[in-house]
């Protein structure tokens, strides 16, 4: 491999962020807008989905059946982002990036014409299908044009709705929902779709294809369908409450044995679907590791105080989401600043500052309560844990992408977005289940909602008594007050809430540790100078890509 002179001063790539990057940068940011903020909004339109897609005159639908509009779209995603690497060098990063916006809005504008759960589940797939393809494309897209001297400040844009789409995409979907219909959680990508097609068009140079690899079909029937089998045993664990649950040990199971078999496989053909080679570069996996960690942690925890704010304090989705807003807040103070520092100095030296901020605000988290302020403990926790993040998840993107040549940046845009994905699918499914198993453990919860239902049923007073000797925890919190039956129940949700507020701060414990091990990944981060290698290339440079 002969190596090509230092972009330094590189007429194709300036060292500033000029106007010609940033068209690019635009494009790229949309379609993220897009695909992320989807996923976020579609989680606050669960309920209104059991009670307006149930049959007529029928009962809500469960939960567990609403619930694969969003499996099925991590699903497709799953099918879908392996093949990312080879179609991008196939067909060309924007034919590609172009077809997957296509999809993406037309699988939105069929998701708004949904009439059953069936068909709403169905067009979902068609979206994930798109949107799947997005996020590694936008990546690869980029990195090409930002070359090796900008390379940190162009992924803290992308990383923007990466970290902020979790946070106002509950704000979003609950002012759609309450003020129009849920409807318009999938119309409104129909217009942005639309702006981001044209603005594509426009913006991304002629591709120069390199259609000299044969399909991997072998590593294709191996990889997607045992990711998307691991991805859905693995989301099944939520609603099992358990670990062990014949869906996580049948489909899990499978689906990792066949990522096994496609490991021990993908080294045999010269260039297989997902190149692990890539791994023997150290920066890169240990890059790869720590945002592993990383991302189980951040999105594992990122579902626990939502959580906390709606069933233990009473709110809305919406004004969830405001309180979020301050960890959104600090994430957007600290992404440029970590981008620019990631150019100019190495990751190993950023990263650790932003995770000790992230721990620091985690174990804070463990000694939440029912009745914890908003602005005085909440919304300063949530602030400090945006500065973290924002100094965190892109640099150490950053330092994987400087490891890869031109020629490699799909397939390694690739497989950074199936770790992200195995990892956060990981992280949400550990967390809800300690978050569950604190809740169990708890018999004053669960049994002050089966009280709740039965005592509807209840006319007779007499037989009050005869009913409380079934919930002992209830009877104990109301035998106080006697017939006083509104102190009663006012005393019932006050301890009912500070019993809940205990499992959440207890699961943060969890959370804390987790993103603690990232603090030992990030150890072994480059604490030297790296030097970028995408403009090296086997035999010549690079191509960057031209923008209009």
């Amino acid at each position: 491999m002969s190596a090509v002179p230092s972009a330094l001063g590189h007429p194709e790539y300036p060292d500033k962020i000029d106007a010609a990057v940033l068209k690019v940068a635009g494009v790229v940011v949309l379609g993220a807008i897009m695909s992320i903020l989807d996923i976020t909004v579609v989680n606050v339109a669960m309920a209104t989905f059991q009670t307006q897609l149930a049959p007529k005159g029928g009962v809500p639908l469960p939960y567990s059946t609403v619930a694969w509009t969003v499996t099925g779209y991590t699903l497709a995603l799953a099918t879908v982002i392996p093949m990312t690497g080879w179609a991008a060098d196939r067909f060309g990063t924007k034919r590609l990036y172009m077809a997957a916006l296509l999809l993406f809005t037309l699988g939105s504008a069929l998701c708004a014409t949904a009439t059953s759960i069936g068909m709403l589940v169905s067009f979902r797939v068609l979206q994930g299908l798109g949107g799947g393809m997005l996020m590694p494309l936008g990546m690869t897209i980029m990195t090409r044009a930002a070359g090796p001297k900008r390379m940190g400040r162009l992924m803290a844009v992308l990383g923007v709705p990466m970290l902020l789409g979790p946070i106002f995409g509950p704000i979003l979907g609950g002012y759609l929902i309450d003020h129009y219909s849920w409807h318009w959680i999938f119309l409104i990508n129909v217009p942005i779709g639309a702006i981001a097609l044209a603005y594509a068009s426009w913006a991304l140079g002629k591709d120069r294809p390199e259609p000299t690899e044969s399909f991997d079909w072998v590593g294709m029937a191996l990889m997607s369908p045992g990711l998307a089998m691991f991805l859905f045993g693995i989301s099944s664990i939520p609603g099992e409450g358990s670990f062990f649950n014949w869906k996580t040990e049948v489909f899990g199971t499978v689906g990792v044995l066949m990522i096994v078999g496609f490991v021990f496989y993908s080294f045999r053909p010269k260039h297989p679907l997902l190149d692990l080679r890539l791994f023997e570069n150290r920066n890169l996996t240990v890059a790869v590791i720590t945002m592993f960690l990383f991302a189980g942690a951040f999105f594992g925890g990122l579902l626990l105080l939502p959580q906390y704010l709606q069933e233990v304090r009473g709110e809305t989705p919406l004004s969830a989401g405001w309180v979020m807003a301050a960890q959104g807040l600090g994430a957007m103070i600290t992404m440029p600043v970590a981008g620019a520092l990631a150019d100019k100095y190495p990751v190993g030296r950023i990263v650790p500052v932003g995770l000790v901020l992230i721990v620091g605000g985690m174990f804070t988290l463990t000694q939440l309560n029912a009745h914890s302020s908003y602005w005085g403990f909440i919304r300063p926790v949530l602030f400090v844990m945006g500065l973290g993040m924002g100094a965190t998840m892109m640099p150490i993107m950053t330092s994987a992408i400087k490891t890869l040549t031109a020629h490699t940046v799909a397939r390694g845009s690739t497989l950074l977005n199936i770790t992200q994905q195995i990892a956060s699918s990981i992280g949400v499914a550990v967390l809800s289940v300690v978050l569950t198993n604190q809740l169990k453990g708890r018999p004053l919860v669960g049994q002050a909602q089966a009280f709740g239902e039965a005592a509807k049923t209840v006319k007779d007073p007499s037989a009050m008594g005869a009913l409380l000797e079934r919930y002992p925890a209830v009877a104990k919190v109301l035998a106080p007050f006697g017939t006083d039956q509104a102190a009663g129940q006012k005393a019932l949700a006050t301890q009912v809430h500070d019993v809940m507020a205990q499992a959440f701060a207890h699961t943060y414990w969890v959370a804390a540790c987790i993103v603690a091990l990232t603090l030992v990944a990030a150890f072994f981060l480059p604490r030297r100078h790296e030097e970028s290698h995408l403009l090296d290339e086997e035999g010549e440079p690079a191509a960057p890509v031209f923008v209009h």
